[in-house]
């Protein structure tokens, strides 16, 4: 056959079985070079697995690309928030602008937004946003951090070891959030300590969801 459908084939699987199928369909495909669709609700699946992705709400393509591209590139909250696991973090808040550069404001959070996004924020200042952070982009460079990057004061909530990384469930100004980090970083339940922050990384988003930057 030239074309392949897979309908959730793995569905019913217990995880360690997944991990060996999933090998196993990356190994046929790549032997018999055959077009193969792949229908699935599980990110991870999609990601490890497809050449392109296609993602879908509600019966509507929000997105087109290669696993990479949707990670990275977005189009919208919804795609940045489907895809990655633990998924993209999410605080709502406010565009200001200030001498000519733009902040994200959140009660008394004020993250000052990369100069390089001033043209695409241009005209949105005083929306209603989202900024979007991957867990891996807040306090991943605790250990080595700057005066200048910006950070995230919050409270550690809860703390899970993964063995090489480490989650930490934490809060911010009443907003909840998950970071991954370096497995010899070490935070206790109930302190309190500034996360750093890798700017490029983030997203901003309208209140919409459409992406602005």
């Amino acid at each position: 056959p030239k074309v392949f459908l897979f309908d959730e084939p793995l569905s019913n699987l217990d995880a360690k079985m997944r991990v060996q199928m999933r090998v196993e369909i990356n190994r046929l495909h790549n032997k018999l070079g055959a077009t193969m669709i792949y229908v699935t609700h599980d990110q991870t699946e999609a990601m490890t697995m497809g050449d392109r992705i296609v993602v879908m709400e509600a019966g509507k393509v929000q997105q087109v690309a290669d696993p990479l591209e949707l990670y990275n590139n977005p189009a919208n909250k919804f795609v940045a928030g489907f895809i990655g696991m633990p998924p993209m973090n999410f605080i709502g808040g406010t565009l200001e602008r200030s001498g000519g550069n733009y902040a994200f404001k959140k009660g008394d959070i004020s993250i000052p937004l990369p100069k390089e996004w001033n043209e695409d924020l241009s005209g949105h200042e005083g929306e209603d946003v989202s900024w979007g952070l991957r867990p891996e982009d807040i306090g991943s460079s605790l250990a080595n951090s700057t005066p200048d990057m910006p950070s995230l004061k919050a409270t550690v909530d809860v703390i899970e070891p993964m063995g090489s990384e480490t989650y930490i469930y934490a809060t911010a100004n009443g907003d909840s959030f998950v970071s991954r980090v370096d497995s010899h970083i070490n935070l206790s339940p109930g302190t309190t300590t500034s996360l750093p922050v890798y700017m490029p990384n983030t997203h901003i988003f309208a209140k919409d969801g459409a992406i602005i930057v």
